[in-house]
């Protein structure tokens, strides 16, 4: 007779679903950035240029860990991979690796004003959340 203890409740489907339109969203937006044209950063305002001319190789480079990452996990957590777990914790530390640039060595706050701090905020809670969520499964075995 089998039991179905580490059967996942539908929550688990609802969030790892969630998770990865997420982080398909946050790969948009890399992809945004990252294939900004010098026609589109005209289009800004001069603050907002010189911002995004002046980002670190090092800071591009932890936003596409985080973004590609996240979207890998999510698809492994789909899969009910434990490994999600640790490809979900690298992808936050590219999420705080980006934040601290944006928080502490720039003028970001100034240039966008504190409400356009809200969705930085949220992409490191969500990050918080997801690698908090990942640990709970493999501890419940949901995860293999």
């Amino acid at each position: 007779m089998s039991t179905n203890i580490n059967k996942p409740a539908k929550s688990f489907w609802v969030i790892s679903i969630i998770a990865l339109i997420w982080n398909i969203l946050g790969v948009i937006a890399y992809l945004g950035q990252a294939y900004m044209t010098d026609e589109m950063k005209a289009a800004l305002p001069q603050e907002q240029q010189t911002l995004y001319e002046n980002i670190p190789f090092w800071v591009t480079a932890a936003f596409a860990i985080a973004v590609w990452g996240g979207l890998l996990a999510s698809i492994l957590l789909l899969m009910k991979k434990s490994i999600s777990k640790i490809v979900f914790i690298i992808s936050l530390i590219g999420i705080v690796v980006q934040m601290f640039y944006n928080f502490f060595l720039t003028k970001a706050i100034e240039v966008y004003g504190p409400s356009g701090m809200i969705m930085p905020i949220l992409v490191l809670i969500f990050g918080i959340f997801l690698v908090w969520y990942t640990k709970k499964c493999v501890d419940d075995g949901i995860l293999s």
